[in-house]
């Protein structure tokens, strides 16, 4: 993928997974972005581990897979912060 599929599949991922996790969280178009790309990768990481496959496209299983990571960095972010 180049960078600006990265660039709206962190968007995309990073919104819902702040959809899914209301609250008080960083805010902004690029933190947003940040998150769904660290949780891209971080999805991508465990489904490779997990032998589900990686990150390599823009398909469904993918953006499961970036959305869960995102929603475990948003997660982690909120244990780290309080």
């Amino acid at each position: 993928m180049g960078i600006i599929a990265w660039i709206v599949f962190g968007l995309i991922a990073g919104l819902i997974a702040k959809f899914l996790m209301p609250g008080e969280d960083p805010g902004g178009f690029i933190v947003t972005i940040l998150i769904g790309v660290v949780g891209a990768v971080v999805g991508g990481y465990i489904g490779s581990f997990f032998g589900w496959g990686s990150i390599s496209g823009f398909d469904f299983r993918s953006f499961l897979l970036a959305v869960g990571g995102a929603v475990l960095v948003l997660w982690i972010y909120r244990v780290v912060k309080s």
